[in-house]
């Protein structure tokens, strides 16, 4: 069964930073659209950022911008996400999502991705 696997949560104090890490498990998704979405208790899943097959589009909520940073690495087929100056309303279960392979405009609605990852918890302590 193919997967996402995200790593690189934790509990960090404000101001800190972390990077997430997300890797496929059977499959290969170097040509699809990746993205971050993350859900904090009793709210919906959001879209945190995104970036197209090619590493040449990224986008970004606008409570993120500035402060995060999406990369991918196709040769080792895995994608990014560097959070700085985090902040206690990031804390939040985040997930890693691959859309549709050779996209080259960035979705951010959580229903143009079909594979998800498990989530990878991140909490930020004031």
């Amino acid at each position: 069964q193919v997967q996402l696997v995200e790593s690189g949560g934790g509990l960090v104090q404000a101001g800190g930073s972390l990077r997430l890490s997300c890797a496929p498990s059977g499959r290969a998704f170097s040509n699809y659209g990746m993205g971050w979405f993350r859900q904090a208790p009793g709210k919906e899943r959001e879209f945190v950022a995104g970036i197209n097959w090619s590493g040449s589009r990224t986008s970004y909520s606008d409570p993120v911008k500035g402060r995060f940073s999406i990369s991918r690495d196709n040769a080792k087929n895995t994608v990014y996400l560097q959070m700085n100056s985090l902040e206690p309303e990031d804390t939040a279960v985040y997930f890693c999502a691959a859309s549709t392979p050779y996209t080259t405009v960035v979705h951010t609605s959580s229903t143009r991705y079909g594979t998800w990852g498990q989530g990878t918890q991140v909490t930020v302590s004031s």
